[in-house]
């Protein structure tokens, strides 16, 4: 059995590394939300991400077939969505219906 000294003191290094690696994030907040850079990333990575994962999804989508229309229809409807009504979740909500409806009754294969 170790020594309880060891032991107490590993305790007490892993508390204080866990406490230190919880409070390091807020730490360095502080400093990044006076800067102009942080700001600007703010604003336009959210579009930015989206396209990202837009293409990232329909990479491998064979566009020549029929079953690439659900895909596509529930992009379409999402994007309308969104420029209609602006509001994220009826966004998500209505292109994934559109997308699980015709995947699961007109494009079954």
């Amino acid at each position: 059995m170790p020594d309880p000294r060891y032991a107490v003191a590993a305790i007490l290094v892993a508390a204080a590394v866990t406490w230190a690696l919880r409070a390091l994030p807020f730490a360095a907040l502080a400093p990044l939300r006076a800067s102009t850079t942080v700001r600007y990333l703010s604003r336009r990575m959210p579009a930015g991400v989206m396209v990202i994962l837009v293409l990232y999804c329909l990479r491998d989508l064979p566009v020549t077939e029929a079953r690439a229309a659900a895909p596509l229809a529930a992009l379409a409807v999402t994007a309308a969505l969104h420029l209609w009504r602006r509001n994220a979740l009826l966004s998500i909500l209505g292109g994934t219906a559109v997308h699980v409806t015709l995947a699961s009754t007109v494009f079954t294969h």
